[in-house]
């Protein structure tokens, strides 16, 4: 691993994008926010990455944002970008709407912005040692990237608001039991095991997964037949595709399809 505070590995047909700042839990920095706006559209654009996943180095996947560089935000030019609109703008908006699914596998610690990185994500697998919470409470900060605002969405109102109230944190496992963590596996295995579901996903059509992605992400937003209609036109649209017409016939012929995305 590189000494990069944001090492970009390439592993077959999954990029992983790993924090590294481990001596300070990987808190958000200038640095990390500056790797992610610079590899956030190259990845987006690569035709040979199908799946990103982001995780942490050390003992923590990510504690949220440095403190120290918060109250430096408030000495920015009026106009300017600080470094909270440019995670919350040029980072977390884009992992959410990222054309290609996104794991957030969680090998320790996830506080704070940490967790409102990992709510971005499509799906989360989790270390059986890792700890999950809000904690902004506990430093008298107020969340500005989901924390109250999404996490409300994922997991039931009352678990979401013990994490906000309390500052507390949850294990791997009770996450999974409320719906947040996906997988819960082995720490040894969080690699592997999210390498071989990475790899799976990136088995599908890329084409079928990014319009299936887009609703998903607006089900909640409006009616039920508003979204309804959305994923109608999305399938009608999906049905003069070449990924429609190639997984058909792989079907047919009883061989593995050959999907190219359009």
């Amino acid at each position: 691993m590189s000494n990069d505070v944001l090492v970009l590995e390439n592993r077959g047909p999954v990029t992983w994008l790993i924090l590294n700042r481990p001596m300070a839990m990987n808190a958000l920095d200038s640095g990390i926010i500056s790797l992610f706006e610079q590899y956030l559209p190259i990845i987006a654009a690569d035709d040979c990455c199908s799946v990103l996943v982001i995780t942490g180095s050390g003992r923590a996947f990510c504690a949220g944002m440095d403190l120290k560089q918060v109250v430096e935000a408030n000495a920015v030019a009026a106009g300017e970008m600080d470094i909270l609109d440019r995670l919350c703008e040029n980072v977390l908006d884009p992992l959410r709407d990222f054309p290609k699914p996104v794991i957030a596998a969680l090998n320790g610690i996830t506080l704070a912005g940490g967790l409102e990185m990992a709510m971005c994500a499509d799906l989360v697998v989790a270390a059986e040692s890792a700890r999950i919470g809000d904690a902004h409470a506990n430093f008298g900060v107020y969340p500005g990237a989901g924390g109250a605002a999404i996490l409300p969405r994922l997991v039931p109102l009352n678990i979401a608001k013990y994490l906000l109230l309390t500052g507390r944190t949850l294990s791997a496992e009770q996450m999974q039991h409320y719906g947040f963590v996906n997988e819960v596996v082995s720490s040894d295995s969080l690699q592997t095991e999210t390498q071989k579901l990475a790899e799976h996903i990136a088995g599908n059509s890329p084409l079928a997964m990014r319009r299936m992605k887009s609703v998903a992400n607006r089900a909640s937003d409006g009616s039920r037949s508003a979204s309804l209609q959305r994923e109608q036109v999305a399938m009608r649209k999906h049905l003069r595709s070449w990924d429609f017409e190639e997984g058909i016939a792989a079907f047919t012929q009883k061989r593995k399809p050959r999907f190219r995305g359009y």
